[in-house]
């Protein structure tokens, strides 16, 4: 993590799936932490402000004035830039942000604050969006509610509270259609709260040299089939890509597709490269940069995974193949 960028956690997840109570167990833990919250809760119990700031040193920034997503370009870039002034200062000490959204808000316009505003990539780095799902509520809010979907399709890892009110089989069957919408983040129980500090600080899922994680379960044949309009697929090849036209396709694809892409990440073999190419995009800002050498006896090979409403997959499959050298 660069010791200059103060690293950000979206924190995300439908109504009253336990967002607000695992943020207060993170508040109240003894980890060395110092976390400046922004919560932006609309409609909903904010977080109690005397419980968190109880003997602790987070900075706690309520955002009333209805939802984060509606009013993120001016708000959060204010809050955000007040902060690391305050804390230039000396006013206020923290060394991380935790940006709690409503549970009615997609997160891609606030994952997109860190990309598009320069003031704020130079002094913070977004770390990672976890999403808490529901296990009891979820099957049927992500039939209902869109903004349900495209929480799990952003995820960077995945949460699952209330699992001690559903059956085994539920359970089972809930996991296999979130694998099926993102095979990238993996996915824990979390009961009333408690979950591993390090499975949700610092676990750098927008580094463009992360890891690549798909979970091989993706694949597995699952006999419930859900008409999810969030859906995720991989391209995998031996074969290296043309620069050139990888990169005039992937640019047409974002023109089109852009506010239906909601994440999509690659680890690539180029033509004339000895090194990896990482690339990962949100809506229609993607970025890419070199990453390690290929090793001694590794097979060079490509593995990309997109994660969107409705994409038409076999057109995706078919314009990275006519990409390849």
């Amino acid at each position: 993590m660069s010791t200059t960028h103060i690293p950000v956690t979206i924190l995300t997840g439908f109504l009253g799936s336990g967002k607000t109570t695992l943020l207060k167990r993170i508040l109240s833990e003894q980890h060395g932490h110092r976390i400046a919250v922004i919560e932006n809760e609309f409609g909903e119990e904010g977080v109690d402000n005397d419980l968190l700031l109880q003997e602790r040193d987070e900075q706690i920034v309520e955002m009333n004035n209805g939802c984060i997503c509606c009013t993120v370009r001016g708000d959060l870039i204010r809050i955000l830039g007040d902060l690391q002034q305050r804390r230039s200062k000396g006013d206020i000490a923290f060394d991380r942000v935790i940006i709690e959204t409503t549970g009615m808000a997609d997160p891609g316009p606030v994952a997109q604050t860190f990309f598009v505003d320069d003031d704020i990539a130079d002094s913070y780095l977004l770390d990672a969006i976890i999403t808490v799902v529901d296990a009891k509520h979820a099957p049927q809010q992500l039939v209902e509610r869109r903004e349900a979907q495209e929480q799990v399709g952003f995820a960077d890892r995945i949460l699952m509270s209330k699992v001690d009110l559903v059956t085994e089989e539920e359970h089972t069957a809930l996991k296999s259609r979130l694998r099926q919408m993102n095979p990238r983040a993996p996915i824990r129980p979390v009961h009333f709260g408690n979950a591993p500090i390090d499975e949700i600080l610092d676990i750098r899922g927008f580094n463009l040299n992360a890891i690549l994680e798909i979970d091989p379960e993706f694949l597995d044949s699952d006999e419930h089939e859900h008409d999810d309009s969030i859906q995720s697929f991989v391209f995998r090849s031996n074969r290296a890509f043309d620069p050139g036209k990888l990169e005039d396709f992937l640019s047409g694809l974002v023109q089109v597709y852009g506010p239906d892409l909601l994440r999509y990440k690659g680890v690539l073999f180029m033509k004339g490269s000895d090194r990896q190419t990482v690339f990962q995009g949100v809506h229609m800002m993607m970025g890419a940069d070199l990453g390690r050498r290929w090793q001694p006896g590794e097979k060079p090979s490509n593995k990309m995974v997109f994660i969107g409403r409705n994409l038409p997959k076999d057109m995706f499959i078919k314009g990275l193949e006519q990409c390849l050298a």
